[in-house]
């Protein structure tokens, strides 16, 4: 195979794409340079199709820590489980791509894409579609693309194709948009409270770049592609179909109008296992195709149902529910559910429900995050739990799945737009959605109860968030658009489109489609029909809370808050951690976060322990000041000077000399271990040594005259000079004990 190399300029960066030296036993394979980022992608087939009732796709993205120049983490230093960057990424792929494999397609695919080098300014993610799009195109299978994706950035009013990392963290849109160069069919997006024609405009951008990449791809197809496989698409047996229809297409589609879901779906299951006992009744050449033919006769079913649902939409305008086109199903608020949750709230739409509980947390309950990101924590988490007792179901239960990790990603972005910043909020934030009956829109439920059990737990949101999802039903030239759809129009349509925000503006978007492609057109209907939906979905939950508690939960930890000089943090921790150990055990185990910067935060549920320990820390760092005076402990003395502590962690000098306005011959006459007194800060050397003067802080005498020293030569005359000098001695000895110490008469 010859090689192919070939450079593209792509805004301001360069795409380099080679074929035919690395991977070459792949089916397809291409290396995709976008400057300094590096990914190879693969796309593997089998020869054989397989008898199942859905398409075996499987995308993978492949995080390697050298791409960034990093070790893994954990036990064994090499990559394990995929992160959730990873699987988000990997889900991020495989929903442009899946929609353009051909109706009936069952062998088994599976693209890799596998990060050699990562530039974070050079995005890996849509490097991955690219490739994994052209990957599939050059092989030998069956694939209806090109298809790209791109990052849409809004930057101080300007709309930027894959934004920098500095610049997405500027942007007041963060999408991500992919789809063929005919129309977009995927759509992920955050956004800080914009407008419906802001998100439609950035979609518009997003997509001409899209025609860009895809007209890349030709080229390379042009140059690379190799033959398509022959491959047989599956179909129902005919036998199947005549039966079905002859004996029960019509009872199923009269049930499809039950509107109560448990109902429906049990009268539905129960005709289709009446159509496939009939069919097993019927002659076959041999068991196993008799077994087959039953498993076609429930696929057979399941399409009549579906096609009657499509039907009644389209044609009709009538929900399998009864509902209009844009009713929502009955809405309920309610918050406080778990006494000793921090917050928590329920919200129910028709038959889905979603309890959510707020957990706060000290900052250092941050989530650590260990992928290819320039991310390294999380301070705010949602979390999507999808048990299936929610449906009705038995099923497993265990680590999240692809599908919950991205619905809780996705509730996450919608609700990050709107939470407080670390300097006015200084909490770590959980909030985990635990869906107890599911109908359709469960995502966006979370999203609802999360705002609420947000505000419940006293967490000072900017605005209330509420989310919809939207469906579409598509028949030949005419369509219609779904609010609120529920699990059956979700199955059976070819759009889930969700949209979150609060009345200003978007916060969140995921859009999957199983058709091809949907227009700008459709895009802007589903977006005015989403805000109608979301405006009445947020008077229903501001029956239940209108704005956030002032005040965290009694069982929440409170919190305060100083900022420590950096050069005193070793001050406050002490020698191997046991300073800070002794505050915390003084305190009532109080837990305390102090950043390198020196923001330190308190913690604890009891406010009084709080204090206690904030007054510790300030009396440690603490630094005398000239001129300031102080009530200060002596701590020792000694025959002409004393030390005095002016605050804990801080002593001073006190000379003799600075005592008293009269003269004192001998310090310990006057001052005692732990007696009080006033002194003010005189000076401050180098190497941060106080002294401090007591008489300074007395009021000096009337016609006071300050002594001139003595000369060297007088100082031994003075010392046998006559008895008045002994009179002042003592003097001023009884004068100051009456001033400076307490006695136990007084």
């Amino acid at each position: 195979m010859e090689k192919f190399k070939k450079s593209w300029n792509f805004h301001g960066r360069t795409i380099t794409v080679e074929n035919g030296e690395i991977a070459k036993q792949a089916c397809g394979a291409v290396l995709v340079r976008y400057d300094d980022t590096v990914v190879l992608s693969t796309a593997t087939a089998s020869n054989q199709a397989k008898d199942t009732d859905f398409f075996p796709l499987t995308v993978l993205y492949q995080e390697k820590m050298y791409a960034a120049g990093k070790i893994p983490g954990g036990f064994l230093r090499r990559e394990g489980r995929p992160s959730e960057h990873a699987t988000l990424t990997a889900r991020l792929i495989d929903r442009p791509i899946r929609p353009l494999f051909a109706e009936g397609f069952r062998n088994e695919v599976q693209v890799v894409n596998t990060v050699f080098s990562v530039d974070p300014d050079c995005s890996s993610e849509m490097m991955s579609i690219f490739g994994s799009s052209l990957a599939l195109c050059v092989s030998n299978i069956p694939f209806n693309g090109p298809v790209a994706g791109v990052q849409v950035g809004l930057v101080d009013d300007e709309y930027v194709i894959n934004p920098t990392v500095e610049q997405s963290e500027r942007a007041l849109i963060n999408l991500t948009v992919a789809g063929t160069k005919a129309a977009i069919n995927m759509v992920e997006a955050g956004a800080k409270e914009v407008s419906e024609e802001q998100m439609l405009k950035a979609l518009a951008v997003g997509h001409e770049a899209i025609k860009e990449l895809c007209a890349i791809e030709e080229e390379v197809i042009a140059a690379c592609a190799k033959e398509k496989m022959e491959v047989v698409l599956y179909e129902i047996n005919p036998i199947v179909k005549d039966y079905i229809d002859a004996n029960g297409a019509q009872r199923i589609r009269e049930a499809v109008s039950i509107k109560g879901k448990l109902e429906r779906y049990e009268t539905i299951d129960n005709l289709i296992a009446e159509m496939e006992e009939g069919v097993a009744a019927l002659e076959w050449e041999d068991e196993k195709a008799r077994e087959k033919a039953v498993k076609q006769a429930h696929e057979y079913g399941v399409e009549v149902e579906a096609g009657e649902v499509r039907r009644l939409i389209s044609e009709e305008k009538i929900r399998p529910d009864g509902r209009g086109l844009d009713e929502l199903r009955p809405l309920d608020s309610q918050v406080d559910l778990l006494p000793r949750a921090h917050g928590s709230a329920m919200f129910t739409r028709g038959e889905t429900q979603v309890i959510s509980v707020t957990t706060l947390g000290p900052l250092s309950d941050a989530q650590i995050i260990d992928d290819l990101t320039t991310v390294t924590e999380k301070r705010f988490m949602h979390q999507y739990n999808f048990p299936p007792f929610s449906v009705g179901e038995v099923g497993r239960m265990g680590s999240p799945g692809r599908r919950e990790i991205g619905h809780g990603a996705l509730g996450e972005r919608a609700l990050l737009q709107v939470m407080p910043s670390e300097e006015e909020f200084p909490y770590a934030i959980r909030t985990s959605a635990e869906v107890t009956e599911s109908n359709g829109s469960s995502s966006q439920a979370s999203i609802c109860a999360g705002t609420m059990s947000l505000m419940a737990a006293g967490v000072p949101i900017k605005a209330m968030v509420a989310g919809v999802a939207m469906g579409l039903i598509t028949v030949g030239d005419t369509y219609s658009i779904l609010t609120d759809i529920q699990g059956m129009e979700d199955h059976y349509g070819d759009m889930d489109f969700k949209v979150a925000g609060t009345r200003k503006g978007i916060t969140a978007l995921q859009m999957d489609i199983k058709v091809t492609g949907i227009s700008q057109q459709i895009l802007t209907e589903a977006l005015a029909q989403a805000h109608k939906g979301r405006m009445e979905i947020l008077d229903n939950m501001e029956t239940a809370i209108s704005e956030p508690r002032p005040e965290v939960s009694k069982w929440a930890p409170k919190m305060d808050h100083l900022t420590i000089p950096t050069d005193k943090i070793r001050i406050v921790i002490g020698k191997g951690g046991e300073q800070i150990d002794k505050i915390i055990e003084e305190c009532d185990d109080v837990k305390i976060d102090i950043d390198d910067d020196g923001k330190c935060v308190i913690y604890h549920t009891d406010r009084e322990m709080i204090n206690k320990a904030k007054q510790i820390i300030l009396d440690l760092i603490r630094e005398a000041k000239i001129d300031e005076i102080y009530d200060a402990t002596v701590s020792e003395v000694r025959e002409s000077f004393a030390f005095v502590t002016l605050f804990p962690g801080t002593d001073a000098l006190l000379h003799v000399s600075e005592l008293a306005w009269e003269r004192v011959e001998k310090i310990g006459d006057v001052l005692h271990v732990g007696d009080k007194i006033k002194v003010k800060v005189t000076a401050i050397d180098e190497a941060g040594k106080v002294k401090v003067s007591a008489k300074q802080c007395l009021e000096k005498p009337e016609g006071y005259v300050e002594k001139k020293r003595p000369e060297k030569g007088d100082r031994n005359r003075n010392r046998n000079s006559g008895s008045h000098s002994s009179f002042e001695k003592k003097s001023s000895v009884n004068v100051e004990r009456r001033v400076f110490k307490k006695k136990d008469s007084e």
